[in-house]
C-alpha cells in the first residue's frame, strides 16, 4: 500500500488549478462591478430629485445579480474543465 500522498494526488484531486480559480474569481469581481454600475445607472437615468436610497438599491441589486450569475458560469465551466481533462487523461 502505498502512502505517498503525492503519487496519485492529480488523479485523486477534483479541485481546479488554483490559476482557474483565481481567474474565476476575478472573473466574479469584474462581474459584480460591471452589475453595480448598470443598477446604478439605470436608477440614476430613470429616478428625478433625491435618489440616494434608490440609486443604492440599484447598485446593491445589479451587483448582487450579476455576482450570482457569473458563479454560476464559472462554476460550470471549471466542472467541464475538469471533465476535458479527465477525458485527456484517459487518453
Amino acid at each position: 500500500m502505498n502512502n505517498d500522498p503525492t503519487s496519485d494526488a492529480r488523479a485523486l484531486s477534483a479541485l481546479p488549478s488554483v490559476a482557474a480559480r483565481a481567474i474565476a474569481f476575478i472573473g466574479i469581481i469584474i462581474a459584480g462591478f460591471a452589475g453595480a454600475l448598470i443598477g446604478y445607472s439605470l436608477i440614476e437615468l430613470q429616478c428625478e430629485g433625491s435618489c440616494d436610497l434608490p440609486n443604492s438599491i440599484g447598485l446593491v441589486s445589479g451587483a448582487t445579480i450579476s455576482a450570482i450569475g457569473m458563479s454560476i458560469v464559472v462554476v460550470l465551466v471549471l466542472r467541464a474543465v475538469g471533465e476535458w481533462r479527465e477525458l485527456e487523461d484517459h487518453k
